[in-house]
């Protein structure tokens, strides 16, 4: 039975919205879609997200995922037009749409500030996905008793994790590890402009890894940025400070003291790297296993049987396919007293292992 009783109303069919809107029609709630955008609305309702609005709807529970510059004056309509719905947003900064919400004279008593750090590179209702929360943190800012309730019921609901924070704690916290890397990762792959096509072609994992999501969407970055821009240009100034450390020291790498910054800086890295939670959330660190896959049909499904076969479970996977290469590579990551045992069982299955770390 679902935590979620009641119409819930999601206005904006985006991939985050209709996201929303499937995992709670799986769980058999009558979900009500809105968008500016008649193709929008009408392609995530194909899909099944939700259903069209109807005369007579009373949402107790109104879900606003449309972009950051309408988010304040959506949530102000649609308080006011449902005086018994609490209001909800799932927009990526929080500080600057509270503001707003202030300015405007909104009822602030059933409105319920919270932002799910969940997402594709691709966005749209055709890239929506009902499982795109599960496990992830949904943070949840403000709010007030049953209207406060009612949205942690929702993140249970659609089994992401719910974290409390203030607006001002969210909005730093994400600078430092959605905003700033979405514009680390833009500048690396902006490089690549200038490159030749040979030198693109030796391109491995470690910049595939580094450069996913520079192929997000440009116009919705612009507004995230531009609304956050107080933390990021903090961060980034930091950054900046580290960048020019390393440029001085590789300038003059034979210099006195050059090397221990550059050696720095990589265990600086290191330390930071370390802090990166793992699945679900927990602290703890993987091992690694790597297995050569050959570039044939039902390969991959072989070896993900064989594990599940040995009986461990295998926390996160990754795959590198070199262009060309007959074969690619799966690093499956376990914990660590299950990395010797699964690794002589696919070995005696057949698999060769390119390596194994803890």
């Amino acid at each position: 039975m679902s935590r979620i009783t009641g119409q819930v109303r999601i206005v904006g069919a985006g991939l985050l919205g209709a996201s929303i809107g499937h995992a709670l029609v799986m769980r058999g709630v009558d979900v009500i879609l809105h968008d500016a955008s008649r193709a929008n609305v009408s392609l995530a309702i194909d899909y099944g997200a939700g259903r069209a609005p109807a005369e007579g709807d009373d949402p107790s529970l109104v879900i606003v995922a449309v972009p950051p510059d309408a988010t304040a004056d959506v949530i102000a309509s649609e308080l006011a037009a449902w005086p018994n719905a609490t209001v909800t947003d799932v927009s990526s900064v929080k500080s600057g749409i509270l503001s707003e919400l202030e300015s405007l004279g909104a009822d602030l008593t059933r409105y319920v500030g919270s932002h799910p750090l969940a997402g594709r590179e691709r966005g749209g209702a055709i890239s929506a996905r009902a499982d795109l929360f599960i496990g992830r943190p949904w943070v949840i800012t403000g709010g007030q008793g049953k209207h406060r309730r009612l949205v942690e019921d929702l993140v249970i609901e659609l089994e992401a994790l719910p974290v409390t924070m203030t607006a001002q704690e969210h909005d730093a916290s994400v600078a430092l590890v959605s905003h700033v890397p979405q514009v680390v990762s833009s500048l690396l792959a902006r490089r690549l402009n200038g490159a030749s096509e040979p030198a693109v072609g030796l391109a491995g994992q470690g910049l595939r890894d580094t450069t996913r999501i520079a192929s997000s969407n440009p116009e919705l970055w612009v507004q995230i940025l531009g609304a956050n821009a107080a933390p990021i240009v903090d961060i980034l100034k930091a950054y900046r400070a580290d960048l020019d450390a390393v440029l001085d020291a590789l300038e003059r790498p034979a210099a006195p003291g050059a090397r221990k910054v550059v050696a720095e800086v990589l265990a600086g890295g290191n330390s930071g790297v370390a802090r990166i939670p793992g699945k679900h959330g927990q602290s703890k660190r993987f091992s690694q296993l790597v297995i050569r896959v050959d570039d044939e049909p039902g390969q991959l499904a072989r070896l993900l049987t064989d594990v599940g076969e040995v009986g461990v479970n295998m926390e996160d996977l990754r795959l590198e396919h070199s262009p060309g290469a007959q074969f690619g590579l799966a690093e499956i990551s376990v914990v660590p007293e299950a990395e010797a045992r699964l690794a002589a069982e696919l070995e005696a299955r057949g698999w060769t292992l390119a390596g194994a770390s803890e």
